[in-house]
């Protein structure tokens, strides 16, 4: 299990970094609203640990961005504020679950496993980015009204890059997606393929770019639009 611990305090985080590390997790610390955000968006994790009062803000304005970006990552809020209205404005935030400080580690690591065991939520069937309409059940495209026609290698990689929108897919996680077993995989093949699904973006004119992050993989997000006449 990977946790995405975002908490200030750098004796606390210290310590249940440690703890989680001996559960045999891994734990990936951030301190910030600004560094949880980035964190969360270039790794996938299982589960996100979130402090409320961090320097930069309340903690709780983390989740609507998470869920802009399509991600919808089990959160956990960890806190000292224990009021009643406290917890219930957590929850109607979009916390998973409020965990009130002081806790035992044994109680979080017991609530870490019952959000693991819950059953994954259901995706959309329709993705909206830019001018791209994408319909993730049939693998259709459209911009602007307008069918996207793409070969079926750029339309796997397409429905790969659009099902973790926002963030970082490694390079592994979209190669499995869009070749098969035995399929020869050069070291240039899917560099190739992002390229052409590209050009044919912006061609449709699409409103999405396709960044590379080197010796990682790819990111795909909303590109500025230009007016129209």
């Amino acid at each position: 299990m990977r946790i995405l611990l975002i908490e200030d305090e750098p004796e606390l985080a210290a310590a249940l970094v440690a703890a989680l590390k001996r559960y045999g997790m891994v734990a990936d610390h951030a301190g910030s609203l600004a560094e949880g955000e980035a964190a969360a968006a270039s790794q996938a994790h299982d589960v996100i640990v979130l402090d409320r009062g961090l320097p930069d803000g309340d903690g709780l304005a983390l989740i609507p961005r998470l869920h802009a970006r399509g991600l919808d990552t089990p959160v956990i809020v960890l806190t000292a504020r224990g009021e009643l209205s406290d917890r219930v404005v957590g929850l109607d935030a979009g916390a998973d679950d409020y965990l009130v400080k002081p806790f035992a580690v044994e109680e979080l690591l017991a609530r870490l496993r019952a959000l693991r065991r819950r059953p994954p939520r259901a995706e959309t069937d329709s993705v909206r980015i830019g001018r791209l309409a994408f319909d993730l059940d049939a693998r259709t495209g459209e911009v602007d009204g307008r069918a996207l026609e793409l070969p079926r290698r750029e339309l796997l990689l397409l429905e790969a890059l659009l099902r973790r929108r926002g963030r970082t897919v490694l390079r592994e996680t979209i190669e499995q997606a869009v070749y098969g077993y035995d399929d020869e995989i050069q070291s240039n093949t899917l560099d190739a393929h992002v390229s052409r699904l590209r050009r044919r973006l912006a061609e449709a004119g699409a409103g999405v770019e396709i960044h590379g992050i080197r010796g990682v993989g790819y990111l795909l997000r909303e590109s500025a639009l230009p007016e129209r006449a």
